[in-house]
């Protein structure tokens, strides 16, 4: 059986943990630096920092952030947001992350994916998607915090990624996203039939049994949590215990 990561994804305003539905209706939760700390001395496996408006003003501003909690957490940290560049890639590697995830700037550009790729290497690129189901029951990629549609299949688009030197997708169901309604399993069903680099399934999560559909019908690597673990709807041990239960590698 694979073993499966645990990761708290914490959306970023400003200085602000900040959550949504839909990706829309930010509202502030508290201090990223402080929850993430929380997550880190509960048992989370890795942690996901989303600048949520940065592609708004063309660059991430979560260097700060990153630093004060790269200081005190040792787990893998993901960046994501305005970074358009491999100097931007930089950047936010040199200020403690390990891996950058891009969405707007490389289906701008999609060389980006390369680029990155080149420089940092493959484990530190992460695809972001943002997903939504059109009218005609085909997912679509989105950009800029899933305000803008690309025209893009997202089957099509984690494919070329992959080739592109991409090491790893998040893949975010908007429609699912903070709705807290379960994991958009058909979506990742149909991604991890494309590619065979590790899946982050994000969007949706609202108790622990809607683990088990995911699981079982996909081939997801990792499960990414915002509102359910800012809320304490779940703890992460119980998110463990259950992935455990259904057979499944953890760490403990």
């Amino acid at each position: 059986m694979r073993n499966i990561r645990v990761i708290a994804r914490l959306d970023i305003k400003g200085p602000n943990l900040i959550k949504g539905v839909h990706l829309e209706g930010l509202r502030v939760v508290g201090n990223p630096v402080e929850f993430a700390a929380t997550y880190y001395n509960e048992g989370i496996d890795e942690i996901l920092f989303m600048d949520s408006v940065a592609s708004l003003y063309g660059r991430n501003h979560l260097a700060d952030i990153i630093s004060l909690t790269a200081n005190d957490i040792f787990v893998p940290i993901t960046v994501g947001g305005g970074i358009r560049t491999v100097k931007d890639a930089k950047d936010v590697l040199n200020a403690g992350a390990d891996k950058i995830a891009i969405n707007s700037a490389a289906v701008a550009r999609p060389t980006l994916i390369k680029e990155i790729a080149e420089n940092f290497g493959s484990q530190a690129t992460v695809l972001s998607v943002e997903a939504k189901k059109t009218q005609n029951d085909l997912w679509e990629v989105f950009t800029d915090n899933g305000r803008e549609k690309s025209g893009l299949p997202v089957s099509d688009w984690v494919e070329e990624a992959a080739s592109m030197g991409a090491g790893e997708i998040l893949v975010t169901s908007i429609d699912r996203e903070g709705t807290c309604r379960g994991f958009d399993v058909e979506l990742m069903h149909q991604i991890s039939e494309r590619v065979t680099i590790p899946i982050i399934a994000s969007g949706g999560m609202g108790k622990i049994t809607d683990i088990q559909g995911l699981l079982l019908q996909s081939e997801i690597s990792a499960i990414a949590v915002a509102n359910s673990l800012h809320y304490k709807k779940v703890s992460i041990e119980e998110i463990k215990k259950e992935i455990l239960s259904l057979g499944y590698k953890v760490r403990i």
